[in-house]
């Protein structure tokens, strides 16, 4: 299994899942200089056998080809299944967001899990068989103020994943949605807030990002759970 975005969140607690269930786990992350945490946690565990860590950028084509490769040669050109993690998130009104911003939510969340899926897909079809598991979100599922980029993306990712799945059912592939709520993950202190003191905005977006952060904290669970769902699928 070729799991996105393992250096923290969602991806590093289901490499360390599933490499306990024994599955051989290739786990790309952007930067490889933050897989210290992940590497150490799979040598206490004595899992550090079972995972390969691999650079993967997934906006970026050339490295997705790069990892896809690599993976490959170490199974015999074979996959079960890929878990798209990766996610940005950038908070703020429409009007205050880059292009940027904007870009880049999109570039990750939505146009990186194509490209990548894409790569993938004559190996699955070849084999006969494959997994595609995508981690979405309850954002997919309402508009939520502040967080609209993160929204469409997800949005965006139900729709294809829900038509795609049409396509590629012939070949024995299947995909699936999960769509966690709020969890204990780095995603959240890792937002970006567009805040600009000179926005329109201002007095709401201080009191939305308040709001936002009781949510949070009150209502977040234990991402393992979201691990969990992704090793039954």
């Amino acid at each position: 299994v070729l799991i996105t975005g393992t250096s923290t969140g969602f991806g590093r607690v289901t490499t360390e899942l599933l490499a306990a269930r024994g599955w051989r786990v290739f786990a790309t992350m952007r930067d490889l200089e933050r897989k210290d945490a992940l590497e150490r946690a799979l040598r206490d565990a004595g899992l550090s056998e079972r995972v390969t860590f691999v650079q993967l950028d997934v906006t970026d084509p050339a490295s997705i080809e790069a990892a896809v490769a690599t993976a490959l040669s170490e199974t015999g050109n074979a996959l079960d299944a890929v878990v798209h993690n990766a996610g940005v998130a950038v908070a703020g009104v429409l009007e205050d967001l880059s292009d940027a911003d904007i870009q880049r939510v999109m570039g990750t969340n939505f146009f990186g899990v194509l490209k990548l899926t894409r790569a993938l897909l004559p190996i699955f079809r070849a084999q006969g068989r494959g997994g595609i598991v995508l981690i979405s979100s309850q954002a997919a599922l309402a508009g939520q103020p502040g967080n609209s980029m993160y929204c469409a993306s997800k949005w965006a990712l139900e729709g294809w994943a829900e038509s795609l799945a049409y396509e590629v059912d012939p070949f024995g592939i299947d995909v699936v949605l999960i769509e966690p709520g709020p969890y204990r993950t780095e995603i959240w202190n890792n937002t970006k807030w567009v805040v600009p003191s000179s926005s329109a905005y201002l007095s709401w977006l201080k009191l939305l990002r308040h709001a936002a952060d009781r949510h949070q904290a009150k209502t977040s669970r234990d991402p393992k759970e979201v691990a969990l769902v992704v090793a039954k699928v």
